[in-house]
């Protein structure tokens, strides 16, 4: 199993810049990648937002099943943190997270009108790259106001959108400086969470393989019409099948592992939850 490690330098100021600014908001939307939502969770980044109030969002919702998903939901609500099942481009999830925003806030909204103060709420956007927090706010803004993309990494500083009778701030995506749970590491990248540049990709596909035997076992098989019973066996196929061939007849595994990659992402492979609780193991290796 390939060991994952990755926190670009650029990680480390955009902490230090989320702190400064969140003295200036009422609370924090983090929005998660519903594929594999604890492993999003970010404690470093957790530990800066001290008793603001903190709104989950469990986005790419439509990319698991309604049972899996339910289950996600009730661990959230169990620990008492408020959450909401999310498609980022949904018009009508959107209006949901304006009406979440301003029942988490309600006490303190109630508090300023009988101030006589009529102050936009402000709430920072925030999680680990490529779950979608630039594609929430343009649904929410009803404009193209962030810069999305299919891959980590795309927002680089902040950016504040003002909407009606509120104001997001825009983060990078930001990750833990370490990954003590290799479990996380392997879920973030097989979404895309993690520079790709950096992987060794084939390793990866053949991890994401051997970790699919077991969330759905021969889903591999019957998505790609590919045969064996390791999952070495079963790459092999995959390529053959899919005619990823170096001209010596070998499989093409770096073509073959974006290919099944790229399905994932795109839920190209059915409807996949890789976490719908939290994980418990870690590798100090």
């Amino acid at each position: 199993m390939q060991h994952i490690q990755w926190f670009p330098g650029h990680m480390t100021k955009a902490m230090r810049m989320m702190e400064e600014n969140l003295k200036l908001c009422d609370g924090a939307i983090y929005v998660l990648d519903a594929r594999a939502s604890f492993a999003c969770i970010n404690l470093n980044l957790l530990k800066i937002f001290n008793n603001k109030p903190v709104l989950y969002l469990i986005n790419k919702s439509d990319l698991i099943s309604q049972s899996d998903l339910n289950k996600v939901i009730d661990w959230f609500k169990q620990n008492n943190k408020p959450c909401l099942a999310t498609v980022g481009t949904s018009q009508k999830d959107g209006k949901a997270v304006y009406n979440a925003i301003y029942s988490l806030l309600k006490d303190k909204i109630e508090e300023r009108k009988a101030k006589g103060v009529n102050k936009a709420l402000r709430f920072m956007v925030c999680g680990i790259p490529n779950t979608g927090k630039s594609t929430v706010i343009n649904t929410l803004s009803g404009r193209k106001t962030a810069q999305t993309g299919d891959k980590a990494g795309v927002t680089k500083g902040k950016q504040w959108i003002k909407l009606e009778g509120l104001e997001l701030l825009d983060t990078p995506g930001t990750m833990p400086p370490s990954f003590e749970n290799q479990a996380y590491a392997h879920h973030l990248a097989y979404i895309g969470s993690v520079n790709d540049d950096i992987l060794d990709i084939e390793t990866l596909c053949l991890d994401f393989i051997e970790e699919m035997e077991t969330v759905s076992p021969n889903l591999i098989k019957e998505k790609y019409g590919a045969s064996g019973e390791t999952p070495l066996e079963i790459f092999n196929s995959v390529c053959l099948k899919r005619g990823y061939i170096l001209r010596k007849g070998e499989p093409d595994y770096t073509r073959g592992a974006k290919a099944v990659l790229d399905d994932f992402r795109k839920g190209k492979l059915g409807k996949i939850c890789l976490e719908t609780k939290e994980i418990k193991i870690y590798d100090n290796k």
